[in-house]
């Protein structure tokens, strides 16, 4: 059967067996039950309750840092990532009969994998989105409640806090990404998990170079550094791990915006020019809207020119960038995760954007 729908209970369920299309699915696996509990009997004879965790995804930036807190706090990591040579086919295309093998003896998952807005696909923009970001969630999150594994953490974006935050922004309304990572949060609200919603991120990965590697050498030249107006939430990748592995420890449910600070952009420029190695206090000056809005149109018009749709809209992007992207911090604090460091994190995105870094 190539996928499930979800209400009907299934006894001593197989993947095969009829469902109504359209309708949402429970299957009690009665013998998926007896094993989760002589395991839980089993871990908790220590005295302390540790949970083997899927991270898929878990080679890349938060990966790599989610089974490094997974480690530090006891519990046993797995990981799963596309390109994978154990694994046959993209984890985005895994059919849920396909999930089953890979969750059976799992306790929780984190689900650090999918695309993000700096992907220009071909139009329409939508459609990259949600084949990328929605539909691979909905089989897994199908596969995980078959197969009970009832934490669930997923790391999403914060631009689902800043809609909810700002209807008056219309984010859904004007940006393909956006729209992806809402249906993400309601397929999250649909299966009970939790979702992190993470800003800008800092820090450094095995095998992974930085995304700001191109601005290094201007962040460490003596050319004139500039910034336009507006400020953005960033955190450290270690918090995000700290996060997460607090999420699957309690077991959250909704959306947890996740954060470290929240920084003008001029604030950001100078810390990551004093991280590359600028002496003193950088002097970063402003750059005019106007400047912002003729060049993100002309980047805007190449795209429709050369027949693709970036995930935040061109149209309206200046005015997002140029806002207070800002997140409150309540949320995070309140999983038991404390602020990090953000400057080490600069300094780690700064070396892991020297050439040969492997990253």
């Amino acid at each position: 059967m190539a996928d499930i729908p979800a209400t009907e209970v299934c006894l001593f369920g197989h993947l095969d067996c009829p469902f109504t299309p359209g309708v949402d699915v429970h299957i009690v696996r009665f013998d998926i039950i007896v094993r989760r509990i002589a395991r839980a009997a089993n871990r908790c004879e220590s005295g302390r309750v540790t949970m083997r965790v899927l991270v898929v995804g878990g080679t890349g930036l938060l990966g790599q840092h989610v089974v490094a807190e997974l480690g530090r706090r006891g519990h046993e990591a797995d990981t799963l990532a596309r390109g994978n040579a154990s694994v046959p086919g993209d984890v985005r295309r895994l059919s849920v009969s396909e999930w089953a093998p890979r969750l059976d003896g799992v306790d929780g998952v984190v689900w650090a994998t999918g695309a993000d807005d700096r992907e220009i696909p071909r139009a329409p923009a939508d459609r990259f989105y949600h084949d990328a970001n929605v539909e691979p969630l909905r089989r897994f999150l199908v596969a995980a409640r078959v197969a009970e594994c009832r934490r669930v953490v997923i790391c999403g974006s914060y631009f689902t806090a800043l809609h909810r935050a700002h209807p008056d922004w219309r984010l859904a309304e004007h940006h393909p990404y956006v729209r992806s990572r809402l249906g993400q949060i309601d397929l999250a609200a649909r299966y009970s998990g939790a979702v992190l919603e993470i800003p800008l991120v800092f820090g450094s990965a095995d095998g992974r170079r930085s995304m700001w590697a191109p601005a290094v050498p201007w962040l460490r030249s003596r050319l004139p550094l500039v910034a336009h107006p507006g400020g953005t939430a960033v955190v450290s990748a270690t918090t995000v791990g700290r996060a997460a592995v607090a999420a699957l420890e309690r077991a959250a449910e909704g959306p947890y915006p996740v954060v470290d600070a929240n920084l003008t952009w001029r604030d950001l420029v100078a810390r990551l020019a004093v991280a590359a190695g600028r002496r003193g206090s950088p002097t970063v000056r402003r750059l005019p809207p106007a400047v912002l809005r003729a060049v993100l149109r002309a980047t805007g018009l190449r795209y429709r020119l050369a027949g693709r749709e970036p995930g935040l809209g061109a149209t309206w992007v200046p005015d997002l960038l140029m806002s207070e992207l800002y997140l409150d911090e309540s949320p995070c604090r309140a999983l038991g995760v404390p602020g990090g460091d953000l400057d080490r994190a600069f300094r780690d995105t700064i070396a892991a954007a020297r050439p040969g870094s492997g990253m």
